[in-house]
């Protein structure tokens, strides 16, 4: 069976690094799905989920909040200044982080903070979402 390298890093740290069958997570224009031997591909990722089928069929999931994707043929990176391992995910945590975010929304002064305030609750709703899918599977 053919295999693909899969590199996930953050700012901080090397997050995941192994071989796969299958890779899929949210590019700018849809979910994007990345066998070995893809054509090769530079592109900006949404926050959300990276899947990474396993290549004894199990799952992993890292959590983005946003950043770049290179795929070459045999070979996987994803670049983002924040990963969280799906097994790191706080529910707990994130809900928090919503509640402040929601309330910097609603006081807003101006488009910057207004800006600032939908981009948090958005990586935020992406997180508690990557969060669910990695408790369906586990």
């Amino acid at each position: 069976m053919s295999t693909i390298h899969v590199d996930v890093v953050s700012a901080e740290e090397s997050i995941f690094s192994g071989e796969a069958r299958f890779v899929a997570l949210p590019g700018e224009a849809g979910e994007l799905g990345i066998y070995p031997r893809h054509t090769p591909l530079i592109t900006r990722i949404k926050p959300g989920s990276v899947r990474i089928e396993m290549a004894d069929g199990s799952e992993e999931f890292v959590f983005v909040a946003g950043g770049i994707l290179e795929v070459q043929p045999h070979c996987v990176t994803v670049l983002s200044d924040t990963a969280i391992r799906g097994k790191d995910l706080d529910e707990e945590k994130a809900n928090a982080a919503r509640a402040a975010a929601e309330e910097a929304l609603k006081s807003a002064k101006s488009d910057i903070d207004l800006a600032r305030a939908q981009s948090e609750l958005a990586v935020l709703a992406a997180q508690l979402s990557a969060l669910r899918k990695y408790r369906q599977v586990k």
